[in-house]
């Protein structure tokens, strides 16, 4: 069960792709990974006439997407670059007006499942501004050139058979089963596996439609919410300031220890009685300090990206009529992929980090950064910068 966070890990790459170069072998191999995949379809209760009519005309791997993915792991923009765009103000008037056309689609929801109808709301806008750009490459055609492509083992070939599946069961057609280039599907962006576990029919029209349906779109995003633990009682996190001499090493614990701490929320609204929350600074001190509850964790559960996580929290907010942050942000950007894989790197030498050398910031980065500016005597923020890169190479902390 993949959502669209299995496709954005950094580093995608085809090795034993052929490329342009050798187009008829290529085509080859195409047609033949194709025949082969038959049985396991078949096998699946996919009929002889589903397989043929989903693979109709599609003789060679589609380039534009292997060219995607050889740009994929060079794409990496500072949170509040990516805000600007997800968290625009012409996309927060559009989900204004559509949250109000669909009011009562949204309160039937959110009393289904328990998820408020602005984060909803945001993750649809933010996946397919609201359903008017959900992608137009062919799924079938995608993840057939990425399982043929043999990247991840068997993900893409799994999902290109749980998409035969979907066509199988009739809820769309080859024609209209589109997404993105990498086989996230329709207005939401599921994976075909994740629409075969979560998708639901809200509009009782017999199909699970995230394609052209409204209803069923944003209902299944509410339900995949809710398979992911989303906690009714509880915000995503709040924008909140920190008291002076703070003690960024104690940056978890209940919401009612913060207040204690002095803590408060921008708003000047009281932080909740119940519940765990964990400091985030996306750009380090200065900058917007939020507390996020796990609910922010179920929204990196959709996309494990913290700037994803972060937008959706925070346009959801704004669609529900909330302020803009009140803090602003630094001048310069923290460590990009690259930088970041190196100080994963140096950070596991340091016996600080255990987790993938992918250049990808995450909860298990940020913990490894804390740890090493603890041991170094330095403000435990978790923010990822050049000064401690350099700092890293030069003069390691500590081990822990």
């Amino acid at each position: 069960m993949l959502s669209r966070r299995a496709l954005l890990a950094a580093g995608l790459c085809f090795p034993g792709v052929v490329h342009a170069t050798e187009p008829a072998r290529a085509d080859v191999t195409f047609q033949a990974f194709i025949e082969a995949l038959r049985p396991d379809a078949i096998a699946r209760g996919v009929t002889p006439e589903t397989f043929d009519r989903a693979f109709r005309g599609l003789v060679a791997p589609d380039a534009a997407v292997l060219t995607r993915t050889r740009r994929q792991s060079e794409f990496v923009r500072p949170v509040w670059d990516y805000l600007v765009g997800a968290v625009s103000s012409g996309r927060i008037a559009r989900g204004r007006a559509r949250g109000a056309a669909l009011a009562s689609t949204l309160r039937a929801i959110e009393g289904r499942y328990g998820v408020p109808g602005p984060v909803t709301l945001a993750i649809w806008g933010v996946e397919s501004d609201f359903g008017a750009s959900a992608g137009d490459v062919p799924t079938i055609r995608a993840l057939a050139t990425l399982a043929a492509a043999g990247h991840r083992g068997t993900l893409f070939r799994d999902e290109l058979l749980a998409a035969l599946t979907i066509l199988q069961r009739g809820d769309v057609t080859p024609e209209r089963m589109s997404g993105s280039w990498a086989g996230a599907m329709g207005q939401v962006q599921f994976l075909p596996s994740t629409y075969l576990a979560h998708a639901v029919d809200f509009d009782d029209d017999g199909h699970r439609d995230i394609w052209i349906s409204a209803p069923d779109s944003l209902a299944s995003i509410a339900a995949y919410l809710k398979d992911l633990g989303w906690d009714q009682a509880l915000s995503w996190g709040y924008e909140v300031r920190l008291p002076g001499g703070f003690d960024l090493a104690r940056d978890t614990g209940d919401l009612a220890h913060f207040t204690e701490q002095g803590v408060r929320r921008v708003d000047g609204r009281p932080l909740p009685s119940r519940g765990r929350a964990s400091l985030f600074l996306p750009g380090g001190l200065g900058a917007p300090a939020f507390l996020i509850t796990d609910n922010f964790e179920v929204i990196r559960g959709y996309n494990t990206s913290d700037s994803y996580a972060l937008a959706v929290g925070h346009l959801a907010d704004r669609l529900g009529g909330g302020p803009p942050l009140a803090a602003s942000w630094p001048k310069t950007a923290g460590l990009g992929g690259p930088g970041l894989r190196q100080l994963q790197i140096g950070l596991a030498a340091a016996g600080f980090y255990d987790g993938p050398t992918d250049g990808r910031a995450g909860p298990k980065l940020r913990e490894a950064v804390r740890r090493y500016q603890i041991g170094a005597g330095l403000p435990a923020d978790g923010y990822a910068t050049a000064a401690l890169l350099a700092r890293l190479t030069s003069r390691p902390a500590s081990r822990p």
